[in-house]
């Protein structure tokens, strides 16, 4: 913690920087840049805001040979240390204190407004990580305050898993259209009483076509059993007469 209250980091640097010394203030109105003689400044330099820890400093040095004028401790801001005047962005009011506690205050002024606008939000930023690291140094103390949540096991206690369960079995096979057995052979379902009927009857195959050599007209009295042997071929009869037996069998 030594060590980093040593170490010294540089926020902002302005090459021209006027001193002015102001006369007291005589009522709490404020402080005003046009009391003062601004066109005869009492110094000039440059200004170099550093910080070491939470305290930032304004150093006035000088321009050539960087030797230090004067410098101002801010431990907060706003306050005593930095103020602003009430008729200009450029100047502020700072209190500047010497190795022996004596202090005083005077007046600086910028040249250029955005030299102004970056020192003030130089200033500024310091001062709101300060805020940030203070509330974050709060925190562990305020978790070690609260009851800590126990979810180690006790001695003897033990834990059930129960893997598999409540977990439905699914088909590992593709339900797709005509699934195929072994083989290929695609098998139809079993009809609902769960028996698959074997067949006791040969299976009747279409007969074949014994249409007649040389225009010869064909019987339709021709009818072939599984395995009869083939007759032979009739006398062909007269047109009418062969349509007027097929109307008769048919009967």
């Amino acid at each position: 913690m030594a060590a980093e209250a040593e170490y010294e980091s540089v926020l902002c640097v302005k090459p021209e920087i006027s001193v002015y010394r102001i006369p007291p203030r005589a009522s709490n109105r404020g402080y005003r840049a046009s009391d003062w003689k601004l066109d005869q400044p009492d110094w000039t330099g440059r200004m170099r805001l550093t910080s070491k820890g939470k305290v930032a400093y304004i150093k006035l040095e000088d321009k050539v040979s960087g030797e230090l004028f004067a410098q101002a401790p801010v431990d907060q801001f706003p306050g005593l240390a930095v103020e602003t005047v009430t008729d200009s962005s450029r100047y502020f009011v700072i209190r500047i204190q010497d190795g022996n506690g004596r202090s005083a205050f005077i007046g600086i002024g910028f040249a250029d407004r955005g030299d102004a606008f970056d020192f003030n939000v130089s200033l500024q930023d310091h001062f709101k990580w300060v805020k940030q690291e203070s509330d974050f140094s709060k925190e562990p103390q305020g978790q070690d305050n609260q009851p800590k949540l126990d979810l180690g096991f006790k001695e003897g206690q033990t834990i059930k898993l129960n893997i598999g369960q409540n977990i439905k079995k699914k088909d590992g096979s593709c339900k797709t259209r005509g699934n195929a057995g072994a083989g290929g052979i695609a098998l139809l379902p079993p009809p609902p009483g769960g028996r698959i009927p074997t067949p006791t009857t040969p299976v009747a195959t279409a007969a074949p076509n014994l249409s007649p050599p040389n225009n010869t007209p064909s019987s339709p009295d021709i009818l072939l059993d599984l395995g009869s042997p083939v007759p032979p071929p009739k006398a062909a009869p007269a047109s009418a007469d062969m349509w007027g037996d097929f109307n008769t069998a048919s009967r």
